[in-house]
């Protein structure tokens, strides 16, 4: 079952709503995605996260 609870980026705070109603932020789910050893596209993942993770230390 999906939870319907988000948490806003900014203020931490939980809401119903895809905008937090005390900050105007955006709010997303609060629960990490579940773990799976079969997972078919974790090597892409890590690459993707590797390849943005240098992009922010060089500044670009």
């Amino acid at each position: 079952m999906k939870s319907r609870i988000l948490k806003c980026t900014e203020c931490n705070r939980y809401t119903l709503k895809t905008i937090c109603p005390a900050c105007g932020a955006v709010a997303t789910n609060p629960c990490p995605a579940r773990y799976s050893p079969e997972d078919r596209y974790g090597s892409y993942r890590r690459k993707m996260k590797r390849f943005y993770d240098d992009r922010q230390t060089q500044g670009t």
